[in-house]
């Protein structure tokens, strides 16, 4: 497997400020969870969960971008998720690698100039590394420099490396990266309770990437607020440099941590199917924003299950005023809810309020 040739010196995606400035000046939004979205949308099949929507459907993506642009995301995320070789293999599909990973960039980089947003690289847990096998460390490189490879042609402004369940798969997609010149963004799936799955703890783990030179360190998916922040806390008090949480917008708690762990009567398994009992309000996931703005978290995200008006709170709990905005809810003009409700309908306000 030979990955295509890069430039050593990658140009901006958008022209605009990176993401360290961004940083420097105050919190970053982001808005993860296409896969989920598109999949429940029609787009993405459940279980390979294989980005083909990509090539098949490409105004669905760029109509999701653009949703969660208008929200108030600051950065677009090119659908790369599961878009690599060994994953296009199980769905029939290895010989439209090249294509769907250059056009999901192309994708988000049309969408991020309509509003300034900035353009991720992106790139995720194989399921092929094995802490025991010294030959999956290769196959796990080639595939990361493969995929950038083809980002870094198309032009993006820096990369996420995302829902990382080891620290030794994260470190080597922290290496490609540093060696295509791009900031890094480097995030863990906190499936375990404590640990990664190859023994390292969580802070710890972040420790050691921001050691390696990640530009941010933190945690994306798995766990829903309840469960993240207090995660968070501990990263953001040990570590220098700037910090990210992308929890998914469901109600995990001490028994049930994870998505995957959640479990509801009448229902052999809630993920991922079946979640919906179980998710946040736009409401819960404003306070979440707050929250960890407040913790210092400098990275403040949404991963599977996002919505856009699940970002567009976040935004203005963030203080932000959005595009999507102008059709924030306004419930005084709601005939139930205005205060001088007509007494015709008044009479029916108990069926309302019981």
């Amino acid at each position: 497997m030979s990955a295509p040739a890069a430039s050593p010196s990658p140009l901006p995606a958008t022209g605009t400020a990176g993401i360290a400035e961004r940083l420097r000046k105050g919190t970053v939004l982001g808005a993860e969870g296409y896969v989920f979205e598109l999949e429940r949308r029609g787009y993405i099949k459940a279980g390979p969960y294989v980005p083909e929507v990509v090539l098949d459907f490409p105004e669905a993506v760029t109509q999701l971008h653009r949703e969660f642009l208008r929200a108030g995301s600051d950065v677009m995320v090119a659908l790369t998720y599961y878009a690599h070789r060994e994953k296009l293999r199980d769905v029939g599909r290895e010989g439209d690698l090249e294509a769907m990973n250059r056009q999901a960039v192309r994708i988000a980089r049309e969408v991020a100039r309509e509003g300034g947003a900035l353009v991720a690289g992106n790139i995720c847990n194989t399921w092929a590394y094995d802490p025991g096998d010294a030959s999956t460390r290769d196959a796990v490189r080639a595939t990361y420099a493969e995929q950038l490879g083809w980002a870094v042609d198309e032009g993006i402004d820096f990369v996420i490396s995302e829902t990382n369940d080891y620290l030794g798969e994260a470190l080597i997609a922290l290496e490609v990266i540093g060696d295509l010149g791009l900031p890094a963004m480097v995030t863990l799936a906190a499936t375990q309770p404590g640990q990664t799955r190859d023994g390292y703890d969580y802070v710890e783990a972040c420790r050691v990437l921001a050691g390696h030179g990640a530009t941010i360190v933190g945690m994306n998916c798995d766990r829903g607020p309840a469960t993240m922040l207090p995660l968070a806390a501990r990263i953001r008090e040990a570590i220098d440099c700037p910090v990210a949480a992308q929890p998914v917008p469901y109600r995990t708690d001490a028994n049930s941590p994870t998505m995957q762990s959640l479990r509801s009567a009448g229902a052999d398994r809630v993920f991922p199917l079946a979640l919906e009992p179980f998710g946040c309000t736009r409401f819960e996931m404003a306070d979440f924003a707050r929250a960890a703005r407040d913790l210092g978290v400098n990275y403040v995200g949404i991963c599977c299950g996002a919505g856009p008006h699940h970002v567009r709170a976040m935004a203005e709990a963030l203080g932000r005023e959005v595009p999507a905005s102008k059709y924030s809810p306004a419930l005084e003009l709601h005939p139930m809810y205005r205060d001088a409700v007509t007494a015709r309908d008044a009479s029916f306000s108990a069926a309302w309020n019981a």
